[in-house]
């Protein structure tokens, strides 16, 4: 699903939700991932990809998956997708 809301930092429910549809499936996601607590508060791990904006997380993603520098990517808002330049 495609959004162009909360594209920003501080926004990892809030841009989830968006794409999902859902609050509460966005935060089981969320809690299934590791970002969040049971109880529903960020962990470490959601802490630190909160402080990221959109595009951070998406190359972030890219770059651990492929093992490719994060720096070798560009992002597309479009889609929420980081490729290959």
């Amino acid at each position: 699903m495609e959004t162009q809301a909360h594209m920003g930092r501080n926004s990892l429910v809030d841009r989830l939700s968006a794409q999902v549809g859902s609050k509460s499936f966005a935060l089981a996601l969320l809690k299934k991932r590791g970002d969040l607590t049971p109880s529903g508060e960020l962990t470490a791990k959601g802490m630190q990809r909160n402080k990221m904006t959109a595009e951070e997380r998406a190359i972030d993603r890219a770059s651990e998956e492929s093992g490719h520098s994060a720096s070798e990517y560009t992002y597309d808002p479009t889609n929420n997708r980081a490729t290959l330049r």
